[in-house]
């Protein structure tokens, strides 16, 4: 199976699956703002946070399933068929006639969203060279950049002068035109075989993962319902991993995750996964809570590593021809704890600038980290498994994302119990969940102290993760120039990259 995408298609491509992207990461930040109008239209604000929880776990349990799918059968199929049931999911979530069938309709969105982002940057790695995908997973990046700042603002807008319905409804006009797009310019050469797939491995990683992420987000349910999904998980989990060792088509090669290249950087994704989102849950809340600045304040320190984070991947091809792969990726390992190091420094009189700055340099390491390892992730291998290879990276940076946020968040729990007594710890967490409650924490002088040295606890809790990555990162193993052009200019690789 070969792409037989002619340069002059490239950018409709390229076009088609940035607006795909742009639809999957604007629904991540469009819902927020809505969310108070529905569930005052809908009711049920027990089901708040599922609203979130169950478009980000289906999309992430399917993300390595669609990986392995777009192996079997192609990029393009695959990738319409999410796309498909995303919009379709969407379509049903404007007609809501409660917040559990909202829920159930955002599930089905979340079991679509999860083809885009691993087909997408896989399609780019079938479509340019190494040195080329840089300026290309610079502009992917952008989106999602773009995306997190527009997102808010037009789900405001749409909920002012709209029915709430077209928070959802937006993604059919831009679903439809990726469609098209995608059906007139992607052009891949398939070869007929019969596939097997794997139905009973994909539904125990499924069940398993997902009850791995709902144990790590739903961490104040009670004990014994905790316990039956631990057990649940490791179950299922060992069935799968039985069932995958037997079968001949399996969603997870355990072979080709095992080798050096794909599990280290796996590892690294994973590490450089939790320490930013560590960073993106505490420090605003630390601009605000103990420098006493403004949201809009603490946006900026995070916009600083949004515009870190795109711009060297866009450099990166020029960093590759100047430096080489394996400096570059060096680099970005070393600039990783250097910005999370800057958080160490910060203290109720610094100036805001210190924590951007720490997060643009975190944002810059996470850019040439994420780029180098998907690149030399998807040259390592053949066409044939380059989906399922560049998933595991996807859903290792989901799986970061999880696990961190509940370890950063565990942190600072812990931090409060230990700066505090029990009242004075249930008084700063009511004061917290208090619409205007940092703005009135950063007042109190006690409150501000607890707070502050609460948060330092975290703030070591992602160095601590971010020393690790850079540890995870060295362990790449980085093939040298001339292995590269001669894996390049072998017939095979040559069939499987133009």
């Amino acid at each position: 199976m070969v792409n037989a995408v002619t340069p002059s298609s490239r950018p409709f491509v390229i076009a088609s699956i940035m607006l795909a992207t742009f639809m999957a990461a604007i629904e991540g930040t469009i819902v927020a703002t809505a969310m108070p109008s529905i569930v005052g239209q809908l009711g049920g604000f027990t089901y708040y946070s599922w609203v979130f929880s169950a478009f980000l776990l289906a999309q992430s349990t399917t993300t390595v399933i669609y990986g392995k799918l777009s192996d079997l059968f192609g990029r393009k199929p695959t990738l319409i068929v999410g796309i498909v049931l995303m919009l379709i999911g969407s379509l049903l979530c404007g007609f809501a006639w409660s917040m559990t069938s909202l829920v159930a309709f955002r599930l089905l969105q979340g079991l679509g969203a999860g083809a885009i982002y691993p087909i997408t940057i896989t399609v780019i790695g079938d479509l340019y060279k190494l040195e080329e995908r840089g300026r290309v997973q610079g502009m992917m990046a952008s989106v999602w950049a773009i995306s997190g700042v527009l997102g808010p603002l037009a789900g405001g807008l749409i909920v002012g002068h709209f029915s709430w319905a077209w928070i959802f409804w937006i993604n059919l006009p831009i679903g439809v035109l990726t469609i098209i797009g995608l059906a007139l310019f992607l052009r891949e050469a398939v070869e007929t075989h019969k596939a097997r797939v794997d139905y009973l491995g994909a539904l125990l990683f499924s069940i398993s993962v997902g009850c791995l992420l709902v144990l790590l987000t739903e961490t104040d349910a009670a004990a014994w319902k905790l316990a039956a999904l631990a057990a649940l998980f490791v179950a299922t989990g060992a069935l799968f991993l039985s069932q995958e060792r037997r079968t001949p088509e399996p969603i997870v090669s355990i072979e080709l995750w095992a080798r050096r290249l794909i599990a280290t950087s796996n590892a690294a994704t994973l590490l450089a996964g939790m320490a930013l989102i560590g960073l993106t849950t505490v420090l605003p809340i630390y601009v605000q809570g103990v420098l006493g600045r403004s949201p809009v304040v603490a946006g900026f320190t995070l916009t600083a590593l949004i515009i870190g984070w795109p711009l060297t991947v866009m450099l990166s091809g020029r960093l590759y021809r100047a430096f080489g792969i394996r400096r570059t990726l060096r680099v970005g390992s070393v600039m990783f704890p250097i910005g999370a190091s800057f958080l160490l420094f910060l203290t109720p009189q610094s100036s805001p600038a210190v924590a951007a700055v720490g997060s643009f340099l975190m944002g810059c390491g996470m850019g040439l980290i994420s780029i180098t390892s998907i690149a030399l992730v998807q040259d390592s291998v053949e066409w044939s498994m380059r989906g399922s290879a560049t998933a595991s990276l996807i859903f290792a940076r989901s799986l970061g994302n999880t696990i961190g946020a509940t370890a950063v968040g565990t942190l600072l729990n812990i931090g409060i119990v230990h700066f505090s007594s029990g009242a004075l710890a249930a008084s700063l967490h009511d004061l917290l969940n208090q619409p205007a409650g940092l703005a009135q924490l950063s007042g109190n002088p006690g409150m501000r102290f607890i707070f502050d040295h609460a948060l330092r606890w975290s703030f070591v809790g992602v160095v601590v993760i971010a020393m690790l990555t850079f540890i995870a990162t060295w362990l790449i193993p980085v093939a040298s120039q001339s292995a590269r052009e001669a894996q390049r200019n072998a017939p095979a690789q040559q069939a499987t990259s133009h």
